[in-house]
């Protein structure tokens, strides 16, 4: 039996937040804004310590930053010298409140958002959560995904002033 294969076009709608703050001043005040995620909530869950892990969720913070990668310090085997951080950011109770209806939401769970410096200056660049989720549409999902739009660009706007 042969798979199927299914392509779907979406419109994405992309944000550029850009500051006058130089690169470091504003990785900070994302840093201090949003705090990393305890990977201890993951163990949990895990082994299935769901009431447990329930709890720690529910007093989390509206975002928190589950990870980064350098894209800066990986471009310097071309020769390049930059400044790009790429997070993830998000909460997994609010990503559960999407997935419960659309698993397939998990794929834009938590958001990716890249904080860069080049010749433009130094901005926050993301995909709408709207506009990504809002190709399942899903009434509960759009919901979830538009108040996580609103927390993330507040966030951001704040981090970049």
């Amino acid at each position: 039996m042969a798979s199927t294969i299914d392509i779907q076009k979406i419109q994405v709608e992309h944000v550029t937040i850009h500051s006058s703050k130089d690169f470091d001043a504003v990785r900070s005040n994302l840093e201090s804004i949003i705090p990393r995620i305890d990977d201890g909530i993951f163990t949990l869950l895990r082994y299935r310590e769901t009431a447990r892990a329930l709890r720690e969720l529910e007093v989390l913070p509206p975002l928190s930053i589950f990870g980064f990668r350098d894209h800066g310090a990986a471009v310097q085997v071309a020769g390049l010298q930059r400044q790009a951080i790429q997070y993830d950011i998000g909460n997994p109770l609010t990503a559960t409140k999407m997935t419960r209806h659309r698993i397939s939401a998990g794929l834009y769970a938590p958001i990716r958002v890249l904080l860069r410096e080049d010749s433009g200056g130094v901005a926050f660049e993301y995909d709408r959560p709207v506009s990504t989720f809002g190709q399942f549409g899903d009434p509960e999902v759009n919901e979830v995904a538009r108040t996580l739009d609103k927390d993330l660009q507040a966030v951001l706007e704040s981090a970049a002033s």
